[in-house]
């Protein structure tokens, strides 16, 4: 079945735009699915803050659009602009970053609204802010956001996600899962690298990210690596403090902080990397480990939400796991792609791997569930698995959730052959012998 969002009027709601200074993954996410759907016939708004020296208006690819305010100003005048235009929209996709938008609060009660969750925040919300204003966070972000979009649905990028907003946030609304996509080329076969190693992190500077690892994992592995070079490419708030870092334990000709780049410098430092790192905490999918893959480069990370499903364990890259230290899965890493058959072996699965995520797809997937949505009336659904369906209409099988799939049965005669495995969830496809 095609579902499409032509003609129909969505408002895609984020915290920054993919131009704003701090702008990342939820960013890029959000900017696609808003110039997919506006190409695809749809009227779009997206509707965010407003930076120093950005336009409060403008169109950019057939989209239009709205800056209001700054960092936490942005909330009341959004709920104020969209309350003003109530009815001027088909369906809403409400990104939380952190903090929802709450704009059930001033919609229609049966304007379908889609919650975006990334990553679940509530145990980041004491590294940025007081104790005090960390526990409003967390309330806002957990019962508060749970009672305003009981009626409605979320949309989550990752399976670590969804369990994260079952239990811990204890959110029991339907969830559908539309995992991120990437433009990154696949890479073909692997080339010879040098007897140095050459390690690259692409992250935001912020705490929960934890790059100092990655600095003290070069204080480490120097000396055991004479004339590596690590690369940190990324900027935000902890960027003097590793600057500082570095200059103490003397590794100013190891590690090289970057700051913020161009799209095709980045890109050109992963592409001559060994490894990709990520020292993070936790992540609602790990959008540069698939760009690293994508390039035929194997991701070490921390066996945490996203990354553990980002990361295809010993098949794309290597998992540090409890009782385990960077430094030591680095090494094991590096001495596994010693052996030239076996980097072969990885960098082919990663161009697989990689090849499962594009933004076309993941545009797709949303304009389905939108579309579905706006026909039925309703974002939720009494069953929000996902399941293989086949039968008279559908012209194979295919992997549908929520309003997709009651549409299907709704309108058409359609079996349901069985629940879809994690794997096939994820990839949005049926899949005999998930990979």
């Amino acid at each position: 079945m095609t579902s499409s969002a032509a003609g129909l009027r969505v408002a895609v709601v984020n915290w920054r735009d993919p131009w704003h200074p701090a702008a990342g993954g939820a960013e890029r996410y959000a900017w696609e699915l808003a110039r997919r759907l506006g190409a695809g016939g749809g009227r779009v708004r997206y509707v965010t803050c407003r930076a120093p020296g950005q336009r409060r208006r403008e169109h950019v690819e057939g989209v239009e659009f709205v800056r209001l305010g700054g960092r936490f100003t942005v909330y009341p005048l959004v709920l104020l602009w969209m309350l003003t235009r109530r009815r001027a929209f088909d369906a809403v996709i409400d990104c939380q970053n952190g903090i929802p938008f709450f704009t059930p609060w001033v919609l229609p009660r049966a304007l379908p609204v889609f919650c975006v969750i990334h990553h679940v925040h509530d145990q980041q919300f004491g590294l940025y802010f007081p104790a005090w204003l960390a526990w409003i966070g967390r309330v806002l972000e957990g019962p508060v956001a749970r009672w305003t979009y009981r009626r409605h649905a979320c949309v989550v990028v990752s399976l670590s996600t969804l369990q994260a907003l079952r239990e811990r946030l204890r959110w029991s609304v339907p969830a559908y899962v539309v995992p991120n996509g990437h433009s990154v080329p696949v890479a073909g076969p692997p080339v010879i690298r040098r007897d140095a190693p050459e390690l690259v992190c692409v992250s935001r500077l912020v705490p929960h990210k934890r790059v100092e690892r990655v600095v003290d994992l070069a204080d480490r592995l120097r000396l055991r690596w004479p004339g590596l070079r690590v690369h940190i490419v990324g900027d935000g708030p902890e960027a003097p403090a590793l600057r500082e870092l570095i200059t103490s334990l003397g590794l100013a000709d190891v590690v090289t902080l970057h700051g913020f780049v161009p799209e095709e410098t980045k890109l050109a430092l992963l592409a001559g990397a060994d490894l990709h790192l990520s020292a993070s905490r936790g992540e609602g999918w790990g959008l540069s480990v698939v760009e690293a893959a994508a390039l035929g480069v194997p991701t070490v990370a921390y066996d945490v939400d996203g990354l553990r499903e980002a990361v295809r364990e010993g098949t794309t890259g290597w998992l540090v796991r409890d009782g385990e230290d960077l430094a030591g899965v680095v090494e094991r890493a590096l001495k596994e792609l010693g052996d030239p058959a076996r980097r072969h072996e990885v960098v082919s699965a990663c161009g697989h791997w990689a090849a499962q995520f594009d933004w076309a797809r993941t545009a797709s997937r949303a304009e389905a569930l939108i579309a579905a949505a706006v026909r039925l009336g309703s974002a939720s659904t009494a069953d929000d698995r996902a399941y293989v369906v086949n039968g008279y209409g559908v012209d194979q099988p295919q992997v549908v959730e929520g309003p997709v799939r009651d549409l299907l049965l709704r309108d058409q005669a359609v079996r349901e052959v069985r629940p879809a495995t994690p794997l096939e969830r994820l990839l949005g496809r049926p899949d005999e012998q998930p990979r």
